[in-house]
């Protein structure tokens, strides 16, 4: 062991470690900060949260249509499927939906929707690869009314 215990040489190692350890934990916490944002976004708090309560009771009424909705893109082509409380696929609703990316507000795709077969609704074009929310609204009855309907937004993932 030589004589020079602790010399400048070793204090700027030192430092330089800690100042990487730093910058290396900041970079993954970036990496996992941004691979997990929902990208929820609305453009004033205070105006969104004068809605809430409207929303709350949207939300209970469409619960007690007790409907069951599943929503898939294989391929890239968004299907949802609605079954009512019974299991019995619904028919007849007025779909319309969009894509829209989670992280670019500015990436909206409209989706049209067609019904396939009894209870199942298909996109009549493919999404980009990438991660989707589907937003979409089911009304029983004339498009709007309102007296039976679901509002929902869904993540789909195209491969």
């Amino acid at each position: 062991m030589s004589g020079r215990g602790f010399t400048g040489r070793h204090a700027a190692l030192v430092i330089g470690g800690g100042f990487a350890l730093v910058i290396a934990v900041n970079l993954l916490l970036a990496v996992l900060a941004t691979g997990s944002f929902t990208g929820a976004v609305v453009k004033n708090g205070y105006v969104a949260s004068q809605d809430f309560n409207r929303w709350l009771a949207a939300g209970r009424a469409q619960q007690a249509l007790g409907w069951t909705v599943s929503t898939v893109a294989p391929g890239g082509r968004v299907v949802i499927e609605v079954a009512g409380p019974d299991g019995v696929a619904i028919s007849g609703l007025v779909a319309g939906a969009e894509a829209r990316h989670p992280l670019d507000a500015g990436r909206v795709v409209p989706l049209r929707l067609v019904e396939a077969a009894p209870g199942r609704y298909e996109a009549t074009a493919p999404l980009p690869r990438g991660a989707w929310d589907i937003a979409f609204a089911l009304d029983a009855g004339a498009a709007g009314s309102g007296a039976r309907r679901l509002v929902r937004t869904d993540r789909v993932v195209v491969n």
